[in-house]
């Protein structure tokens, strides 16, 4: 990935963090990802007072990933100030699986920059995916 494709990934995942709805945890997360048009989406968290029907980061970008014709992942970034880099939850590296390959990079940054970089595969190993099932009579 060259700096120009992080620096806009940057750009997108910072401005829509900053519209995060977490007023619960206080925990204000950015997400971008770019699709195989080589577009920009992004998504922030959206807690709810009843924390299970909240909405992760990734899942917005993804979402508005796929309401915009978008169907393939190249890199996501994950936006989040931490003392550890913060990486996709359980929930939303499934959700990333259903539309990238395990090489994708997974990038996790903060208002500092790039803290890690990883594959899908590394986090999400010998995954379950739409290549399972067995389609046809």
């Amino acid at each position: 990935m060259t700096e120009p494709d992080l620096d806009a990934l940057f750009t997108a995942a910072s401005a829509v963090r900053g519209q995060a709805h977490a007023p619960y945890s206080g925990f204000r997360v950015g997400a971008a990802l770019r699709d195989e048009a080589g577009r920009i989406h992004a998504g922030c968290n959206v807690e709810n007072a009843a924390y299970p029907v909240g909405t992760c980061a990734e899942a917005g970008a993804i979402a508005a990933m796929i309401a915009a014709g978008g169907r393939q992942i190249r890199a996501i970034l994950v936006l989040a100030d931490s003392p550890a880099p913060v990486t996709p939850c359980g929930a939303c590296r499934q959700r990333i699986r259903e539309f990238a390959g395990p090489d994708t990079p997974i990038l996790s940054g903060d208002s500092s920059g790039l803290r890690a970089r990883y594959t899908l595969d590394q986090l999400l190993p010998a995954s379950f995916g739409p290549e399972h099932f067995v389609h046809g009579s």
